[in-house]
């Protein structure tokens, strides 16, 4: 192995510290406790080491973006692949999407709350948000109708979010969350 190649895998593996780290930290205390100098302390680096793996927290939380939305990409596949039919694949990615967001909630805010350094819905938006969105894209199709089924895909995407984050918020009562994932899931697949 070159010096060149060890160097790189090395500066690799520093990278998926830093961001492994700040997920585990988010997870635990909230983004509030990630810090550029409690990551450091984590992972027994310097500030100095961190600053030239990315430039500060939000683009720490840009790459943990990135690393939430392929694994939620991921869990939407298995969803719509394995459903029956088309209104059972969207309940499926609706279901999957919320567990997900109920799961991990501080990687879910760096994906879809926080303010990170990511295009969405741009032609530029990285190659895993495409394809996260082409998941709900490919879930809404077939209900489509004479719609756009890209804007139908984003007004589904969007009363997930607002479902999904209303009720960790606590403006929404948590018991009554199957109830209104039926009630959009009937409205979306009629």
């Amino acid at each position: 192995m070159s010096i060149q190649t060890r160097r790189e895998r090395e500066r690799a593996e520093r990278e998926r510290l830093i961001v492994t780290a700040a997920r585990e930290l988010a997870e635990a205390e909230g983004w509030d406790a990630v810090t550029t100098r409690r990551l450091a302390e984590e992972i027994e680096y310097s500030q100095p080491v961190l600053y030239s793996h990315f430039k500060g927290k939000n683009a720490i939380m840009t790459a943990v973006a990135v690393e939430g939305i392929a694994e939620l990409t991921a869990e939407l596949h298995t969803a719509r692949t394995s459903a029956s039919d088309p209104r059972q694949a969207l309940a499926d990615v609706g279901a999957a999407y919320a567990a997900f967001a109920e799961r991990r909630p501080a990687l879910y805010d760096a994906m879809f709350t926080h303010a990170v350094d990511l295009p969405f819905a741009s032609p530029q938006a990285p190659a895993t948000l495409q394809e996260g969105f082409a998941e709900l894209l490919e879930t809404v199709r077939p209900l489509a109708g004479e719609d756009s089924p890209e804007a139908l895909a984003e007004t589904f995407w969007s009363a997930l979010h607002g479902l999904v984050t209303l009720m960790r918020n606590g403006r929404m009562r948590r018991e009554e969350h199957e109830g209104r994932m039926a009630i959009l899931i009937r409205r979306f697949s009629n």
